[in-house]
């Protein structure tokens, strides 16, 4: 019988395979885990409790809301949204009417789409909150990508989304991200890098729109290198040492002023 050190070691390290994977199956966490089917639903049952996963049909998902990991997109969609929304209208400036536009999900991406609702253009998104919104309207086409729900972000994900995305091509791609350091971008697990990388191979540009607060941060999955992205649209509250380093890349860089008075 195993001690209560072995079960604790072993659920920290199912804790820790979902933190980065963000979805596994029961047969994936058996194998890794090398115990029975039985042992592993009651770690997840007690992962659950303490609010870390949620158990679904064949496996689980992490869902804890601490740093580097995916909130709930109300309660993100107030973080820095004066940023976002300066970000949304300059990155729709960009976008030319008649194009066909790859939407990535969350809170910043979404005031892109508010940017652009009403015109015409063809999008893409696996995101349900940009997509319900360009919907209401009959000027932008919308085709939804399906897949795996992330609990609280409505983005879709894993390889079903993955395999949908390659079938599709856009002019551009608008995505954001949990952090950027010098060594590139990063996302809160690797089920979003999967389907933000097969998004990047479909679209002739990449435009990268994150908030200043993202700078210097990094998350568990390891989106792209910064000489993947062509265009980099931030705010003004960047700071002097990080703008100097944007500008010093290859990536066009943007920066959105929050207030007319912004230089």
């Amino acid at each position: 019988m195993p001690s209560e050190g072995g079960i604790e070691d072993r659920r920290i390290k199912a804790g820790e395979l979902l933190a980065r994977q963000g979805f596994m199956s029961l047969a994936e966490l058996v194998d890794i885990l090398d115990v029975s089917e039985s042992t592993v639903r009651r770690d997840l049952e007690a992962l659950e409790q303490q609010g870390l996963v949620r158990r679904t049909h064949g496996g689980a998902v992490y869902i804890k809301d601490t740093g580097g990991q995916a909130y709930a997109f109300a309660d993100r969609e107030t973080t820095a949204a004066d940023e976002k929304q300066a970000i949304g209208r300059a990155v729709a400036e960009l976008i030319s009417d008649g194009q066909a536009v790859l939407l990535d999900g969350g809170t910043t991406c979404y005031q892109v789409a508010r940017a652009i609702a009403g015109r015409h253009l063809s999008v893409v998104t696996n995101a349900l909150p940009i997509a319900s919104l360009l919907s209401g309207g009959m000027s932008t086409e919308v085709t939804l990508i399906g897949g795996y729900v992330y609990p609280r972000t409505g983005v879709a994900l894993g390889s079903m989304a993955e395999q949908q995305v390659a079938l599709v091509h856009g002019s551009q791609l608008v995505l954001s991200c949990a952090g950027v350091a010098e060594d590139g971008a990063y996302n809160q697990n690797e089920m979003m890098v999967g389907v933000e990388r097969q998004m990047m191979a479909v679209a002739d540009e990449v435009i990268l729109a994150v908030d200043h607060t993202k700078f210097g941060r990094r998350a568990v999955a390891r989106l792209c290198d910064l000489s993947e992205v062509h265009v980099i649209v931030t705010d003004d509250g960047v700071d002097g040492p990080t703008r100097r380093w944007l500008e010093s890349l290859e990536a066009r860089l943007i920066i959105a002023a929050t207030t007319e008075e912004s230089p």
